[in-house]
């Protein structure tokens, strides 16, 4: 069952007329039926009882819905001959490459960046063979004011992180589901380096619950959690100052706030939510705000459960959660650092943004093997992310930077060919956060 179609079900087993219009539009089956065989005009009849009022507006929105969504049937198709029929189907509110638009489904492989600069995600052609050779964007969907990080389920809806709250995209339809907005306070939306609201985020392994980490400007931050089948947020947990990143224990227990302003990672209980935080600071903390020297993003080593925090192309900390112990190893590329992700073999990618010192090195991706040897792809200008495709042999960094000097492109890296040159592919306005699909 997809999403759009779980929504349905659930819409109506609740009684939310305006999520069952809204499941409908986007392309759910009103015949679509749950794991009781029971469609969604059925489970609206349970409402009937208690709610009388409440279930005929539902029994009427069903309907008239499924008309309107031309989904009376149960199917809802395109018409191949209306260059708009993909567009229109999906809600999109901007399609880059009208002509590349996919009707029906997003096919696998298709990149999804976060547009910084914006309001939207953008779909993304990788090209042929994934090689950036040939790709483009494909279509714009908005989310919300300044979309920073964004974290896809198995299920195909992407949560991603705005300033105004966390959308929720079915990425296989095209369309924005929900906004849910933040508990914790954290003044006017705006945009830039430094606005409010949400940075880093990420999902339990089991695909239950989302934690994002929401910024409060001049204060601590907070890691909030989102329930993923009611859209509610259920908890909050105090961080450090600006979570740029949030990761979660390969076994779901702990939760890490990568806090960029206090030099420090909080780790918060995932049932209770108490919180521990652990001082990751290889320079020391010197310059305190004003300071270059401060984590920004980690990834949790799946075999032993440590965080891997880059710093500067100099060194690499390595946080043991449980100790709260920092060790420290070398690296090679003596460059500013922000986004990294570990490939399906281990390899640790860093995205290098550029010198903050005379002696420094340009941009550049560095590529980790697990047994500490380095290799460093010069990349064109300041990136910020990465993310690397399915098979292990692609990177995509994207060129949108939290600072001046970005690029509205994503730089595609062969892993495998260490003679092929990097290839510059068209993405979205500003883009930070990138997932496959």
């Amino acid at each position: 069952m997809d999403a759009l179609d779980h929504d349905l079900l659930t819409a109506a087993r609740t009684g939310d007329t305006d999520r069952v219009r809204a499941a409908i539009e986007g392309g759910a089956r009103v015949d679509v039926r749950d794991e009781e065989s029971r469609t969604p005009l059925l489970l609206g009849g349970h409402v009937e009882a208690a709610r009388p009022r409440a279930a005929r507006r539902l029994g009427l929105a069903l309907v008239a819905a499924a008309l309107l969504a031309g989904c009376a049937t149960g199917t809802t198709e395109a018409d191949p001959g209306d260059p708009d029929a993909s567009s229109a189907a999906s809600g999109t509110v901007a399609t880059p490459g009208p002509s590349r638009a996919p009707e029906g489904r997003t096919p696998d492989g298709t990149l999804l960046v976060a547009d910084f600069g914006s309001d939207t995600v953008t779909f993304v052609d990788p090209g042929r063979d994934g090689s950036g050779e040939g790709g483009a964007p494909i279509a714009s969907v908005k989310v919300g004011t300044a979309p920073y990080g964004l974290v896809v389920g198995e299920d195909g809806r992407a949560w991603v992180a705005t300033a105004e709250g966390v959308a929720v995209v079915d990425t296989r339809q095209r369309t924005r589901l929900a906004l849910i907005p933040y508990a914790t306070e954290s003044g006017p939306v705006t945009t830039g380096e430094y606005r409010g609201g949400g940075m880093g985020i990420a999902l339990a392994p089991d695909g239950s619950q989302v934690y994002v980490g929401v910024n409060v400007p001049g204060e601590d931050g907070t890691v909030e959690v989102i329930d993923t089948a009611t859209r509610e947020v259920t908890g909050t947990a105090r961080v450090g100052m600006r979570p740029f990143d949030v990761d979660v224990s390969p076994d779901g227990r702990e939760v890490y706030a990568t806090d960029h302003d206090s030099f420090d990672v909080t780790a918060v209980d995932a049932d209770t939510l108490k919180t521990r935080r652990m001082q990751v600071a290889p320079y020391g903390t010197e310059g305190g705000l004003g300071s270059w020297l401060k984590p920004h993003y980690a990834v949790v080593r799946p075999f032993d459960g440590k965080l891997l925090l880059p710093f500067e192309g100099e060194r690499l900390a390595v946080l043991d959660p449980r100790t709260g112990k920092v060790t420290v190893e070398r690296m090679t590329a003596d460059t500013h650092q922000h986004g990294a992700t570990l490939t399906p073999d281990g390899t640790l990618l860093v995205v290098g943004t550029g010198p903050i010192g005379p002696d420094d090195e340009g941009p550049s991706l560095t590529v980790r093997a697990p047994d500490g040897s380095e290799r460093i792809v010069p990349l064109d200008g300041p990136h910020e992310d990465v993310a690397v495709s399915a098979d292990g042999r692609t990177a995509y960094v994207t060129g949108g930077f939290t600072r001046d000097g970005y690029g509205n492109a994503i730089t595609v890296v062969d892993l495998d060919d260490e003679d092929s040159e990097p290839v510059r592919l068209p993405a979205g306005d500003r883009p930070l956060g990138i997932a496959v699909l």
